[in-house]
């Protein structure tokens, strides 16, 4: 017996439920095209004496009538291919949207440890391997096995020694079949592996080209690349050696069997027990189980490089989602701004806490800078703000509401980010400023006008002009103003802003501050602050280390207290006198 599937095909059994009609009329198709096998079995057994005895009327009557049989059977084949196309590949979309819509949600610490290249390559190739399984099972596979099955019960109709004969050998195909199968899976799994690595690679040297050129590195880039093409080709050529392997061993094992058939049905023959037009039509039918163990043999291997492949898909739905939203939420209403973080407790790990009792009170309309070494905790308290994370401990609260207590969607429609690397989507310069998110042209327009972005969107060709992949006809203070503007667009009551200037010359940090400067207004405002003389003019900074408050205040009331934020100041070349 076939091991079952580790991958569980079964569970995509739910998605074909809403394609009864096609499926039904597919299998009615698949039961035509199956039982014209015996029939022409039965009509080739007849043609076969009429033509060795010379009785051409009846040959040209046998040939007429198996012409109206094979017809009947090439309909009933594009019916059944056709038919069952659509639900097949309507199953794989499915899968994708699912397996997507999962990615979507998971975790931010889960997300951060995989891959971009290795979800790219899940997602394409993993899921169109997935793709053709299902198709092949359910247009090749199925009928193969029922032809196996209709056949097999019409030779044994015409005689059943020779069909117990020929059954001897179905369980060493199929031990053969499963052993091969098994160790071409494990090649799959290890071959797949070695693509999303690869995958991971290209991502990374597409994206670093320009570094790579800049450091006349393109040597050292290609041995990688080199390297883990060869370990690819090496992982690719087992899998494809097991599969060569298997085609002849089990073709020379169908060749004996056929052979030893036949010597078995002469002899049944010369004692009588056997007409010869009953030999012909059982040979036929012998002959026409061929083709279908070819493609079972076939489908199975790649059922097995599918399974691996699904197996991959699958490995997403144990890693944790993103905190889910309360089953009776709360609703914010009009927000004003106010932020208060209660003794919050948060760790990444048990073992290393971040927050220990952090507790922080930022009035509406508040600018207030994070500033502090690399680790103190400025970003993940940007994620405990957004929800993508959750204290082990204590609360935080948006206008005195529990952010655990409201739907994330409502939430981050009020407290909206502009990171410091401004990643945009290709598209309009209106859809990259609304994001999906159904705003009004007016709001649009306003919302670029604030991040001081319209001039040069009417300069491109206003807001209908095409951003191209990774932004390549945008500046680097370009992408940024439409970040602002992204960020704004919904009138979000706070403000999160990793620094936008930090990467730009002083003439487009100009441009880029004073599209700030008009977002900001009579907002909540938190800043990440990685350059201080940026944030000198906030309502309050707030110095970091290791996830404490160890100081806070205007700029100059820091820099008279002589401590951590004068220090950072001095290492800047910052003014403190």
């Amino acid at each position: 017996m076939l091991p079952p599937s580790a991958a569980r095909f079964r569970l995509l059994l739910p998605l074909f439920a809403r394609y009864r009609a096609p499926l039904l009329a597919g299998a009615c198709c698949t039961v035509v095209y199956v039982g014209t096998f015996p029939l022409l079995a039965q009509v080739v057994g007849e043609l076969i004496p009429a033509i060795g005895g010379g009785r051409f009327q009846e040959a040209l009557r046998v040939i007429a009538v198996a012409m109206v049989i094979f017809l009947a059977q090439k309909l009933a084949q594009y019916g059944q291919d056709i038919l069952l196309a659509g639900p097949s590949l309507r199953v794989t979309q499915a899968l994708r949207q699912t397996v997507f819509a999962r990615l979507q949600r998971l975790a931010f610490p889960a997300l951060e440890k995989l891959a971009s290249g290795d979800l790219a390559y899940r997602l394409t190739e993993d899921a169109d391997r997935v793709g053709e399984v299902i198709y092949k099972t359910i247009h090749d596979s199925t009928p193969s096995a029922l032809q196996l099955v209709v056949v097999l019960g019409y030779m044994a109709w015409l005689d059943r020694p020779l069909t117990g004969a020929t059954l001897l050998l179905a369980p060493i195909m199929v031990g053969l079949v499963g052993w091969f199968g098994g160790k071409v899976r494990r090649a799959e799994e290890r071959s797949q592996g070695q693509v999303s690595d690869l995958a991971s690679l290209l991502a990374e040297a597409v994206g670093g080209l320009r570094l790579v050129r800049a450091f006349a590195s393109e040597e050292w880039l290609q041995q990688r690349f080199a390297q883990q093409v060869d370990r690819h080709r090496r992982a690719r050529f087992r899998a494809q050696e097991l599969v060569a392997r298997q085609h002849p061993v089990v073709g020379f094992l169908e060749a004996t069997g056929i052979l030893a058939i036949l010597l078995l049905g002469a002899w049944r023959i010369h004692t009588d027990s056997l007409t010869t037009g009953q030999f012909s039509s059982y040979v036929v039918a012998l002959l026409m189980l061929i083709d279908p163990i070819s493609h079972l043999t076939s489908n199975y291997n790649e059922f097995q490089q599918g399974q691996a492949s699904l197996l991959r898909l699958r490995a997403l739905e144990r890693e944790p989602l993103e905190p889910p939203d309360p089953p009776r939420p709360i609703t914010l209403g009009k927000v004003r701004g106010e932020l208060c973080l209660e003794n919050v407790h948060f760790s990444h790990t048990p073992t290393q806490p971040l927050f220990q009792n952090l507790t922080l009170r930022i009035e509406p309309g508040q600018v207030v800078a994070l500033v502090g070494a690399s680790g103190a905790g400025k970003s993940t308290l940007f994620s405990l703000l957004l929800r993508f994370n959750i204290p082990q401990q204590g609360r935080i609260l948006l206008d005195g509401k529990d952010l655990r207590h409201v739907r994330a969607a409502e939430l981050r429609r009020q407290m909206a980010l502009a990171p410091q690397d401004a990643l945009l989507f290709s598209g309009t310069v209106a859809e990259t400023i609304d994001f999906g998110r159904g705003h009004s042209p007016a709001a649009i327009r306003r919302a670029a006008q604030l991040a001081n972005a319209e001039a040069f969107i009417l300069a491109m060709g206003g807001y209908g002009a095409r951003i191209e992949e990774r932004t390549t006809n945008l500046s680097g203070g370009q992408r940024q103003r439409l970040a602002i503007a992204r960020a704004v667009v919904g009138d979000p009551a706070v403000l999160l802003l990793d620094e936008a200037t930090s990467a730009l010359d002083a003439e487009t940090e100009a441009a880029v501050q004073q599209g700030l400067k008009r977002a900001m207004a009579g907002r909540t405002v938190l800043v990440i602050a990685h350059r201080l003389a940026t944030v000198q003019g906030v309502d309050r900074i707030l110095v970091l280390e290791r996830g404490v408050i160890v100081e806070q205040g205007t700029h100059q009331q820091l820099l008279s207290r002589a401590g951590r934020y004068e220090e950072l100041c001095r290492q800047q070349l910052i003014h403190t006198g």
